[in-house]
């Protein structure tokens, strides 16, 4: 097996987390992988401006949520649906009576795991972190991404898309849109995040496949993603390719190069013009048949 990532926080960004004590620039994304268990988290949080009920900020959740869940996929025999409510469960006791954990702005991210045995490869996505399968015998991979959080978005950032990146109205479009998208996060009709409440994890995309049908994985935070799904300047197989021959650091440099020709957001309408990006790709090598 070979596993290469490589993650950078968006450009230009100031950390302003109180939780971040890791020196990592105020990256909100989380990747951590053992030879059997993959997770990738991209945290969600509140724009400048406005209110979170938390003390701790969204780099310390996704840390100590990605944590906890590479733990849990290494030492829990349940099911990742079982081990994300667990971690959920956890992470919120940490900071209960600390923080408001009924604020609808408390901290919250993406999650991508990945579990694989000698037999099987289970996996899990929930919000818009993507997680791509080179499947044997397929020419196109599979790709696993909830697109609930486009789908709600849709029709409520027209306003926030036509503006100017670095406007003031751009900004204050952009606190409106994220408080607007609280009122639709983890309840149905809406979309679904880890937060605070377990019982989210049972939202989650799940799968199973046979292992040795699968010869890669790639899992992207949406800053990464961004190359195929939103600026559509490559295939799915196209982003493998680049991941396989020339790592994930290409991905992101690429990434970094289309944002910097489209700095207001007129070509490709978004939420932010850099966001945090990580890419993670996994190599299954096997032995030559002897």
């Amino acid at each position: 097996m070979r596993i290469t990532f490589a993650t950078e926080a968006a450009p230009g960004r100031q950390d302003t987390d109180p939780g971040n004590t890791a020196g990592n620039d105020g990256n909100e994304d989380f990747f951590g992988a053992t030879p059997e268990a993959f997770v990738l988290l991209d945290g969600a949080g509140t724009p400048p401006g406005a209110e979170s009920g938390c003390d701790h900020g969204v780099g310390w959740y996704v840390r100590s949520l990605g944590s906890t869940l590479l733990a849990g996929m290494t030492q829990d025999t349940g099911t990742l649906t079982e081990i994300l409510a667990n971690g959920i469960k956890a992470v919120a006791s940490l900071h209960d009576f600390v923080c408001d954990l009924t604020h609808p702005g408390s901290p919250s991210a993406t999650v991508v795991m990945v579990r694989r045995t000698a037999g099987e490869l289970d996996f899990l996505v929930l919000a818009d972190s993507v997680l791509v399968l080179d499947v044997a015998g397929q020419a196109e991979p599979t790709v696993v991404r909830d697109d609930r959080v486009d789908r709600v978005g849709r029709a409520h950032r027209t306003t926030m898309d036509g503006l100017a990146h670095g406007s003031a109205e751009h900004v204050t479009a952009r606190r409106e849109y994220v408080e607007t998208m609280r009122d639709h996060r983890n309840r149905e009709g809406g979309f679904w995040i880890a937060a605070v409440d377990p019982l989210t994890a049972e939202q989650s995309l799940t799968g199973t496949l046979p292992a040795d049908r699968v010869r890669a994985i790639a899992l992207l935070s949406d800053g990464a993603s961004r190359l195929v799904d939103q600026f559509e300047l490559a295939s799915w197989r196209e982003a493998l390719d680049t991941l396989e021959r020339s790592g994930p650091g290409e991905l992101i440099r690429r990434v970094r190069e289309a944002e910097r020709t489209d700095p207001d957001g007129s070509r490709w309408p978004r939420t932010k013009t850099h966001d945090d990006a990580t890419a993670a790709y996994c190599l299954f090598v096997r032995p030559p048949a002897r």
